[in-house]
């Protein structure tokens, strides 16, 4: 995790110092913000990268000798076939094209729908065809 964290580290600094040559070129506040709060994004996920990657240690990924196998093959359960996900796309989008339009009604439609989403997500293997 090394080269990561210092590629975070390394734009980090770039954005900082694009944000101080921006500041002075232009004065403009809004575009000086938006990079400093990049920089201030990069540093944190620099930051948290080399500081994992201290306490992990090398991972297969890092060594010349690694291979695939030696990597941890459990990442989790994901459900192939579930339109849930779906479902909480739509909810979403219409909850961000809501608030765009406030148009409050629609904002209580998108947060049902994600409600119901997320309670067929995790239900999903508890009834009907896919049930254990």
């Amino acid at each position: 995790m090394k080269v990561e964290g210092w590629l975070f580290a390394l734009g980090s600094g770039f954005y900082a110092v694009v944000a101080v040559a921006y500041w002075f070129i232009t004065g403009e506040i809004v575009g000086t913000t938006a990079l400093t709060l990049t920089a201030g994004l990069a540093a944190l996920v620099g930051f948290y990268t080399l500081f994992t990657g201290r306490r992990v240690g090398v991972r297969p990924e890092d060594r010349y000798d690694g291979e695939i196998a030696d990597a941890d093959p459990d990442y989790g359960f994901f459900s192939p076939h579930s339109w849930w996900p779906l479902v909480i796309g739509i909810g979403a989008m219409s909850t961000a094209i809501a608030f765009a339009f406030t148009t409050w009604w629609m904002i209580l439609f998108g947060f049902c729908t994600i409600v119901f989403g997320a309670i067929g997500t995790v239900f999903e293997y508890h009834r009907g065809p896919y049930a254990s």
